[in-house]
């Protein structure tokens, strides 16, 4: 359930958890150390460079745990800066070195050997400091008696007062001895911000800082700035990025007060927000107040996609870091759930924007990626059906390797794995004999493999073919009766029974969009409509050319009394738009199945001419695009919105005569029907809610 907006702006309001800061008073840095051990400030700004890794020979001192405390360093009573102070804490690691005279003939060495064993221990403790945009190293000498040294155990700690650094910032921590002894710490330190500080008014650079809250007004968010008349000030919203610099979103110098307002589908958990006064060297402000917002956390999956790179080698893309896992799937056509191939394969951790390989041989349409994140599936993708096709009638084959050259075959279907031979009552289980031999003869695909198994893709094709053949020659036989029926009606029935032609246009925002495309095609099909679509004909159009098959189609179909549908999203209205402003040169085609861009040549003149009424009609989707939004040239044909205004968009694509309302009502419904499961994936995915989509005049922008 969706954390209430008035219960975040009560936890950003005006009064956070404050912090009681002891005072240092002085700017010298210092450093003091246990009882018993010795130490001073060797250096207080060395150059940061890595140590040797080299281990000693003897024993040596070790960092073995860093702790942070927060201080204030003044100069006078209310003129103070943040500062970090740091405790290394030391034990002793390694072992003398026996002396050779003594191992070899068991008796005493010199004395002189003995020497170091009674000596104390030096070490000399670095310190890094990184906060942007400064970066400062310190050296500390420690020096520990002989009576401390007890190897393995704790000798005490030397502090470091201390590392002065910006409100708000973070600031990285590397601490290591010298000798070393294969041993680094590191620490990452979040300073609070003039908010949570009870010293605030000691200093200077909070008096004037602009005060932020972040409030709810429904779906709309609002940032607060409570700062004076006239109060310059800057703004920034950015993607805090646990690998690498943020991502910056949004920026604006502006003058207070004022109040930004963002919608609600913008907002991610790293969505983090920055203000400063425009004055030099002013402290900035950082809060991020969406984190634990569950509405920020199904934005941030809604926005998530995946990216085949290579056969082998895809990414996850996405705003902030995700918890997420993993593993390939097989996807059977019939809509039953992708079956995750866990065994043999193993599930991967995912990190945003880093490449993940799987030893894949041979890619297949029917495998797919799935992501979980805490169990629970947030993405499913095909990613190697954009390239080889749809979905495929085959069968995979899962071989499990035993010792001994043992091994064992079974057949992924939705009620399991089953072994192969078989007497079950499955499709793959009748089949198994036949599936083994075209194993065996080398018919199947292999897809994957490696010392424990392998992954067998093969088709099924010719088994359906063989079984089905005389129930086809029936139908095919049907077919012909009822194509002699059909011509011995009158012209007119004979037209209605035929269908009209239809060639439907679009542009190819993203893989969503022509999923849904895709789907009102197959819809429409259904209809007595012969419906001609490019997403159906990409070899045609690579043989071909996107200009030349355009003007083929659009020729066939106005020449047989057709209609051209204009399918408007908003990538198609911005491509009409640039045309428009360019004047009458279209812009060059885009890749070989850019169809739309390709039609603008022609399309756009018959508008122009006023040729377009009774040839062409519009469409656009509900939530996607309001028609309105059309540019007013396209609207001197009608522009229907689907599935709201479905039976009007069918009468206007029938044939002159049209069918009764009734009949009409019912074709509407049917391919309401059809739509809806495309509908639903393309707006909400599976396994999230439904908000409506959207992007807010806030960060979301980018400018």
């Amino acid at each position: 359930m969706p954390v209430p907006w008035f219960l975040l702006s009560l936890a950003l309001g005006r009064s956070p958890i404050v912090l009681s800061l002891e005072r240092l008073v002085g700017p010298q840095d210092a450093t003091h150390c246990s009882p018993g051990l010795s130490c001073h400030l060797w250096d207080s700004d060395i150059l940061c460079l890595p140590g040797d890794i080299v281990p000693a020979p003897g024993p040596v001192l070790s960092p073995t745990h860093l702790q942070t405390e927060l201080v204030l360093r003044c100069r006078k009573e209310t003129y103070c800066d943040l500062c970090v102070r740091v405790a290394v804490h030391l034990a002793v690691h390694g072992h003398w070195e026996e002396p050779e005279d003594e191992e070899k003939f068991g008796g005493a060495a010199d004395p002189g050997v003995e020497e170091p064993r009674n000596a104390s221990l030096q070490a000399q403790v670095v310190l890094s400091f990184q906060a942007y945009p400064t970066t400062r190293c310190v050296l500390l000498e420690v020096q520990v008696p002989a009576a401390l040294v007890q190897f393995g155990q704790s000798v005490g700690s030397v502090v470091y007062d201390c590392f002065e650094a910006a409100l708000g910032s973070e600031v990285r921590i590397w601490s290591y001895t010298q000798p070393r002894y294969e041993k680094e710490l590191n620490l990452t330190q979040q300073l609070p911000d003039c908010r949570g500080l009870e010293v605030r008014n000691s200093i200077p650079s909070c008096w004037a800082l602009p005060w932020l809250n972040v409030s709810a007004d429904g779906d709309n968010v609002h940032l607060v700035l409570n700062v004076s008349e006239e109060q310059h000030f800057g703004l920034s919203l950015y993607w805090n990025q646990v690998q690498g610099p943020p991502k910056p979103r949004w920026h604006k110098n502006l003058t207070g007060p004022q109040i930004i307002t963002l919608n609600h589908t913008d907002l991610v958990p790293c969505l983090c927000i920055q203000v400063w006064p425009l004055e030099p060297d002013s402290v900035r402000t950082n809060i991020c107040p969406f984190r634990e917002d569950p509405r920020a956390h199904q934005n941030l999956w809604r926005a998530a996609r995946l990216r085949l790179l290579t056969l082998q080698s895809w990414l996850l893309d996405a705003p902030c870091s995700l918890p997420a896992e993993a593993a390939l799937c097989w996807q059977a056509p019939g809509g039953d759930p992708c079956q995750p191939l866990v065994p043999p394969l193993s599930w991967e951790n995912v990190t945003v924007d880093k490449v993940l390989e799987f030893p894949l041989l041979k890619g297949h349409p029917n495998l797919c990626v799935q992501v979980n994140s805490w169990e629970k599936l947030q993405l499913q993708e095909c990613l190697w059906a954009d390239s080889l096709g749809p979905l495929k009638d085959d069968v995979l084959l899962l071989e499990t390797r035993g010792p001994q050259d043992n091994r064992s075959l079974c057949a992924l279907e939705p009620s399991g794995c089953t072994s192969l031979p078989s007497k079950a009552s499955t499709r793959a289980a009748r089949l198994g004999e036949y599936l083994l031999q075209d194993l065996q003869s080398g018919q199947c695909l292999q897809l994957w493999d490696n010392d424990l198994g392998a992954l067998w893709a093969c088709s099924m094709d010719k088994y359906i073919h063989k079984r089905w053949a005389l129930l086809w020659l029936a139908c095919l036989l049907f077919a012909a009766a009822l194509s002699l029926i059909l011509l011995l009606k009158k012209d007119h029935a004979k037209a209605a029974a035929r269908g009209r032609a239809a060639l439907l246009l679009y542009s190819a925002d993203d893989s969503g969009f022509e999923r849904l495309v895709g789907a009102l095609a197959s819809a429409l099909c259904q209809l007595p409509l012969r419906v001609a679509v490019d997403l159906w004909s990409r070899r045609e159009m690579s043989a071909q050319g996107p200009v030349a098959w355009f003007h083929a189609q659009r020729r066939q179909t106005l020449q047989e009394g057709g209609v051209v549908v204009l399918l408007f999203s908003p990538g198609a209205v911005a491509l009409c738009s640039e045309w428009l402003q360019d004047g009458m040169s279209a812009p060059g085609a885009h890749g070989p199945h850019d169809a739309f861009r390709a039609s603008l040549s022609c399309v756009l003149p018959d508008f122009l001419q006023g040729r377009a009424p009774g040839r062409y009609v519009g469409a656009c989707f509900d939530r996607l695009l309001h028609p309105d939004s059309v540019p007013a040239l396209f609207r001197t044909v009608p522009v229907f919105s689907l599935p709201s205004q479905l039976p009007d968009f069918l009468g206007a694509l029938q044939q002159p005569r049209a069918p009764r309302p009734r009949r009409l009502q019912e074709r509407a419904e049917q391919v309401s029907r059809a739509l809806q499961p495309a509908l639903d994936s393309y707006f909400h995915p599976p396994g999230t809610p439904a908000p409506g989509r959207g992007v807010g005049p806030g960060a979301g922008d980018g400018t």
